[in-house]
């Protein structure tokens, strides 16, 4: 493998020390849900999908979505645990094969909250969990309104996979609160309804997203990285908004970086566009001005003219990365996350490095379908 960094890319591969971790270039593989874990467990296909990408440059993965050991977390057939001993064994596995490939790895911890349905693993009697109720029309819950008691829980429960997660030899961890799952849907005001301490304004929205950090930051080491994921789009509304503007956006990510957040990751569906009236500045650039913190811009990064659910897209050309390589360069965000781009080509990160920009393979929604590779 050769060092040579094309001159045009040059930012995205600078180092960036984040925790314990030093990562040697600013590109990450964005999570993505593939559900090839039968079981819950993944296997060693997954260990080698994940070491391919760490094997072809990427600087840091976070993981596909994992269910933390809280009863209702799941919701997607396949998708994999982040308990029990057989998935735990199967996560030792991706952490020693990114590891021994001179990568580095977290796991996006999930709870799907509302998205669950009865019928589904592990016990199909287990609804939904979401800040209100939901009943079908026949009057069946489909989703159960969190009490006390399954708030506590799943804090909790989000602690013990963090510590396990140090446990297992991860670099870090990631604390999925974006798109509509569980702690976005306590966040965002259409889908809160409540009147109690987790309900109303918008700090008691806030409020279980906050306890899962604090839990979270006591159950690692200080020098454990903690990132979280947020968006202000929603799978079931693409203009919805947790924050109107800059100031309330503070008065969520501020709250959240003084509890132990280390990184924030903007999930967006294309990154550069201005988050807020009036600013240039994207939202993972809105995350960075207002913390202090680094910040993980995404969203179509490597395609050219993707967007949402179109079939397929072209790769990028030398004149797309620019719109990554320059905010970088200019410090509005620190690291950018590439997700479909990947799965089309694991060499990705090491082809733009070298500045190889003809040989990048195009993404195709029929990869999707695919098994692992």
């Amino acid at each position: 493998m050769t060092d040579f960094v094309h001159p045009s890319v040059a930012p995205l591969f600078q180092p960036l020390v984040l925790g314990r971790m030093r990562l040697p270039n600013r590109i990450v593989m964005a999570p993505m849900t593939r559900q090839r874990s039968p079981d819950g467990v993944p296997g060693q296909d997954v260990a080698d999908y994940y070491r391919r990408r760490a094997e072809g440059g990427v600087g840091l993965l976070i993981t596909e979505g994992t269910f933390i050991d809280h009863s209702g977390a799941n919701a997607f057939p396949d998708g994999p645990d982040f308990f029990g001993d057989a998935a735990l064994a199967g996560w030792r596995r991706v952490v020693e094969a990114v590891h021994g490939a001179g990568g580095h790895i977290i796991p996006q911890l999930w709870h799907c909250g509302p998205e669950r349905r009865p019928g589904l693993p592990h016990d199909p009697s287990v609804p939904g969990f979401g800040p209100v109720e939901v009943r079908d029309g026949n009057g069946q819950a489909l989703v159960k309104a969190m009490t006390d008691e399954d708030i506590a829980d799943v804090v909790a429960s989000y602690a013990r996979a963090a510590a396990q997660a140090e446990a297992l030899g991860f670099d870090g961890v990631e604390i999925h609160a974006a798109h509509e799952f569980l702690l976005d849907t306590f966040l965002w005001a259409c889908s809160n309804a409540r009147t109690d301490a987790y309900g109303g304004t918008l700090e008691k929205r806030l409020r279980l997203t906050l306890e899962v950090v604090q839990a979270v930051r006591r159950a690692v080491s200080a020098d454990f990285p903690v990132l979280l994921r947020f968006s202000q789009f929603k799978r079931s509304d693409y203009a919805a908004r947790i924050a109107d503007t800059p100031e309330e956006l503070g008065r969520i990510l501020k709250p959240l970086a003084d509890a132990g957040v280390d990184a924030f990751h903007a999930s967006t569906r294309r990154f550069q566009e201005p988050a807020f009236a009036g600013s240039p500045l994207s939202l993972a650039g809105w995350a960075r001005q207002l913390t202090g913190k680094p910040a993980i811009a995404v969203g179509s990064v490597g395609l050219h003219g993707a967007i949402g659910k179109d079939p397929g897209a072209e790769s990028s050309t030398p004149d797309d990365l620019q719109a990554v390589v320059e905010p970088v360069a200019a410090g509005e965000f620190d690291l950018i996350a590439v997700g479909r781009a990947l799965l089309a080509d694991p060499k990705w990160a090491d082809k733009v490095r070298q500045g190889r920009f003809g040989e990048l393979r195009g993404y195709d929604a029929a990869i999707l379908e695919r098994s692992l590779f």
